[in-house]
């Protein structure tokens, strides 16, 4: 009694409330729950309506109080977020929220989420032998999505903004010297990394964007080589080939003739690769391919990678610590920082030096050095 309802088209209904002196507006939820919203005027309670409705549609709204961290996240990733993001984003997102934050904070309702959980969840990690930079991942990407839970207006506050984190540690990288990098040329020659090594030890290219080369990106006359493309092999997805992050991943790199000569004798031997695998062979352009046209595998990599570090004398190192030798030996060598930025395809300057300052002091030391033998005269 009291109340004056209008309907319109389905959209839901507005009515005075003469006992609370405002107008009232009310739709059903996907879920078939009533969701009420109030305003001073007809129009304001019909743009609420409206504007609950459309965040009722894009997800926004709670699914009620009991809604548990485990359910919103699935939401957050698979919902709101894995049609705009890269595969390899989604993937990597979608194995920290299985492997180790469902597991551990799954169970608890998104509003009853405190500081104190994900406190002595990062903990446990640290405990559990995680290394800094991946403990530090995790709560990013739980930042990330409880930050869209306020925006969402599911939660009030972001409990992770007070938590403290392990101090970042980086994996002390052994690049090799100008000595040990022609030892690995040395025991490389002939094999099927021969190439490879090449490129990585003379342009620091990825292994991703090795993979990913084409012969349409390698212009040998001019000794140019575009990076266009990085690939991987994501799980569940297959081999995933994308654009650079940033669009100083793109870039254009000369190459020096040792590089050119080893990519055209290179050429010669996948024609007689392609040759053997007569029908088999699957054409895709590639400048690595396996034995059959297709992308090359990493782990087959990685063990002929090791055998040749063995070969070489050399102590165990990763394939991406070829890209540290590489811009360590052009710093060593006098190449501008700058240059070295450009060729690695960093997006800042500050990037390279704090990635490589160390080897600058043998530089200055150099540079002094010159200074020394110009003014001599004077000493």
């Amino acid at each position: 009694m009291g109340k004056q309802r209008r309907h319109l088209r389905g959209e839901g209904s507005v009515y005075f409330d003469k006992k609370n002196e405002r107008w009232a507006g009310s739709f059903f939820t996907e879920d078939g729950k009533r969701r009420y919203v109030y305003g001073k005027t007809e129009r304001e309670a019909w743009e609420k309506v409206r504007a609950a409705q459309y965040e009722e549609k894009q997800g926004m709204l709670a699914r009620g109080p009991k809604q548990t961290l485990k359910d919103y996240l699935n939401y957050w990733l698979e919902d709101a977020h894995k049609a705009t993001i890269k595969v390899s984003t989604y993937a990597m997102y979608r194995r920290h929220l299985d492997n180790h934050i469902i597991p551990h904070l799954g169970h608890i309702q998104l509003k009853k989420l405190t500081t104190d959980h994900v406190q002595a969840f990062c903990s446990k990690l640290t405990s559990d032998g995680l290394k800094s930079g991946t403990v530090r991942l995790i709560h990013t990407i739980l930042y990330a999505a409880l930050q869209d839970a306020v925006r969402w207006r599911r939660l009030t506050i972001n409990v992770c903004e007070t938590v403290k984190l392990p101090r970042h540690t980086q994996r002390e990288v052994q690049p090799l010297d100008q000595e040990q990098a022609k030892r690995l040329l040395r025991a490389a020659q002939g094999s099927r990394l021969d190439c490879i090594i090449i490129l990585a030890l003379t342009t620091a290219l990825r292994l991703g964007e090795i993979l990913s080369l084409r012969w349409t990106d390698i212009d040998l006359e001019e000794r140019v080589l575009e990076v266009r493309h990085t690939v991987d092999y994501i799980k569940g997805h297959g081999w995933v080939e994308t654009e650079p992050k940033t669009a100083h991943g793109r870039r254009s790199i000369m190459l020096p003739q040792v590089a050119v000569d080893a990519l055209k004798a290179h050429r010669t031997y996948q024609l007689e690769v392609r040759l053997k695998a007569g029908a088999r062979w699957k054409e895709q352009g590639l400048v690595f391919p396996n034995r059959e046209g297709g992308y090359f595998r990493r782990m087959r990599l990685y063990a002929i990678f090791k055998q040749l570090l063995h070969e070489a004398n050399l102590p165990a190192m990763h394939f991406h610590d070829l890209r540290h030798s590489a811009a360590t030996i052009l710093l060593s060598m006098g190449v501008p920082a700058k240059v070295v930025q450009e060729i690695l395809g960093h997006g800042n300057i500050s990037t390279t030096m704090n990635i490589y300052g160390h080897v600058l002091p043998s530089m200055h030391r150099e540079a002094m050095n010159g200074m020394d033998d110009l003014f001599k005269e004077r000493r």
